[in-house]
């Protein structure tokens, strides 16, 4: 029995490892689009890139930077389609 526990064992260290690899991949990811979305949305304000359509600056405040980081560059380009469509976040 003790052969029978040791392979359980095992195998069942073998499967969580593989599950956390696969989260943590999917976490690192999620995380480097986050810092991307911020980091666009606060170079959008940076170069004044909404003057060229003739908008003020995004406004950055804690609405804005949940959904840049969420969203990452596609939260950045909603940000952006509300912002100069009149919508206030």
């Amino acid at each position: 029995m003790d052969i029978l526990g040791s392979i359980a064992g095992i195998i069942l260290a073998i499967v969580a490892a593989i599950i956390i690899y696969y989260l943590l991949k999917k976490f690192v990811a999620l995380v480097i689009n986050a810092i991307v979305g911020v980091i666009i949305l606060f170079l959008l304000n940076l170069f004044h890139v909404m003057s060229f359509f003739g908008a003020p600056d995004l406004p950055i405040d804690w609405i804005t930077i949940l959904v840049s980081a969420i969203g990452g560059l596609v939260g950045v380009i909603i940000v952006v389609i509300l912002h100069l469509a009149g919508v206030a976040l």
